[in-house]
């Protein structure tokens, strides 16, 4: 039976998460979808999705301080190519370095860096905060069924820049472009909670369980 980890690392309440992958593992019925931050558990999972909300050092400082958690994330997902989703921070962790507060290292899975929201035009506010529409730069399979127009809910006032702009599948506009949604191989992440994006999330998070990289 398929497992799906949430993983849980003391960044972010997880229960809306949890909530909504289970929906649509039930739906589907793609198998169990577990919260956890044992390792071991991380080690044997046929997914892994990786929330984060707060600032950047500390969700890399707060997961790091889990012992062996991130080394059973990075051999599932860099060498046995386990499927990863990470969202909100999770997403950000991907780049090569986050520079809110102070650079800090990230995963380097997905090159770039995450930096300051900075509206073209100032009467904007940040951070960018509430619904935005999606514009989809590249095909992908978790993207399926979701287009141009589509909503999405953003909570964020750092956003990450791709150094490879087919890496970055989506993007929302906001007096400049917002990196939404990048991927490669068999990682994706989303700058957006598909948990909290309605009809939007729900599609995508039942298409990266359907996903086989």
């Amino acid at each position: 039976m398929s497992l799906t980890v949430l993983v849980d690392y003391d960044s972010g309440n997880l229960h809306s998460a949890q909530k909504a992958f289970e929906r649509m593992a039930r739906e589907a019925g793609h198998g169990t979808v577990v919260v956890t931050s044992e390792p071991d558990v991380v080690a044997r999972a046929d997914r892994i999705v990786l929330p984060g909300d707060g600032a950047f050092p500390a969700c890399r400082a707060a997961l790091i301080r889990h012992t062996g958690l991130f080394e059973a994330i990075d051999e599932a997902v860099t060498r046995r190519a386990v499927p990863f989703l990470g969202i909100c921070i999770g997403m950000q962790m991907l780049a090569t370095r986050g520079l809110e507060f102070e650079p800090t290292p990230g995963f380097d899975w997905i090159g770039g860096e995450v930096v300051k929201i900075t509206p073209s035009d100032p009467s904007l506010k940040v951070p960018h905060m509430g619904w935005n529409d999606l514009v989809v730069d590249h095909t992908h399979p978790v993207l399926e069924g979701v287009q141009t127009g589509d909503h999405a809910y953003f909570v964020h006032s750092f956003h990450f820049t791709v150094a490879n702009p087919a890496e970055r599948l989506a993007h929302a506009d906001y007096a400049g472009e917002i990196t939404a949604i990048v991927g490669r191989d068999n990682i994706v992440g989303t700058q957006f909670h598909p948990e909290k994006s309605q009809r939007t999330g729900l599609r995508l998070i039942a298409n990266f369980l359907n996903w086989k990289p």
